[in-house]
């Protein structure tokens, strides 16, 4: 199977405090990631080094057998600056904050990138866009503006922007974190159907049912390192480790 992301000896510093210590890990084609672990655990830094928000301080970064950063034994070693734009182009990002143009009409919202960055035809782009906007349930709402949608109709156009740039593989920062409860399922049933569809995905979590379900491969982490890693329902079922345990334990008890 053909890996899309390989994140090998990933080291992160912050005010001279390690974030991420030697940290590896792969994705390949049409699998679906979790990352879970407690606030603080280095998650959240992971997915922006992994999508090119922060720098690594030292280790590999690759997409799809194209360097974004090289370790050169002392630090990474980023690619120039038009490669990195090509390699942003593999790539699309949810967060959780939804992060949607407040001036600009849905439509307008997910079109504005294809059309920009990727310089491609607008009538194209647009019938593109409204096909989205229908998967998501949101065709009626193609004029409407950020403020006059519920937060899950927000994180469902924002998951509509991020597919409207055809990447490779989708990066989701906790997307259902700033939702009401049953607002959660509407995203994570998107997420589910995007996962049957072979969408390749890490997703950043606390919602450990859905991470069981969803994911081919879960990652635990704590203090910057991967404690536990592996099929789904051992780690989350049959955690072996003292950590992941607790961390499974206190989550259940909340």
């Amino acid at each position: 199977m053909r890996k899309l992301l390989e994140i090998n000896h990933c080291r992160k510093h912050f005010d001279g405090m390690e974030v991420l210590k030697d940290l590896s890990l792969s994705v390949e084609e049409s699998q679906v990631l979790s990352s879970i672990g407690p606030s603080g655990s280095g998650k959240s830094t992971l997915l922006r080094c992994a999508t090119l928000l922060e720098t690594m301080d030292g280790g590999d970064l690759i997409y799809d057998g194209h360097y974004a950063a090289r370790d050169n034994g002392q630090r990474a070693v980023y690619a120039p600056p038009q490669e990195l734009h090509q390699i942003r182009n593999m790539f699309g990002l949810v967060f959780q904050n939804f992060n949607l143009f407040p001036h600009y009409s849905v439509l307008k919202n997910i079109m504005e990138a294809p059309m920009l960055v990727q310089k491609r035809n607008r009538k194209e782009v647009e019938a593109e866009a409204r096909e989205l906007l229908s998967q998501m349930g949101l065709a009626d709402r193609a004029d409407a503006y950020p403020y006059q949608l519920s937060g899950g109709q927000q994180q469902r156009v924002s998951i509509a922007r991020a597919l409207a740039m055809n990447p490779k593989i989708l990066f989701f920062d906790e997307p259902t974190s700033a939702l009401d409860p049953e607002l959660t399922g509407e995203i994570l049933r998107v997420i589910r159907s995007l996962a049957e569809k072979k969408m390749t995905m890490v997703i950043v979590t606390h919602e450990m049912a859905f991470a069981r379900d969803v994911s081919d491969y879960v990652v635990f982490m704590n203090d910057g390192v991967i404690v536990e890693q592996g099929d789904p329902r051992e780690v989350i079922d049959h955690p072996t480790q003292e950590r992941t345990i607790q961390f499974l334990r206190r989550l259940s008890s909340q």
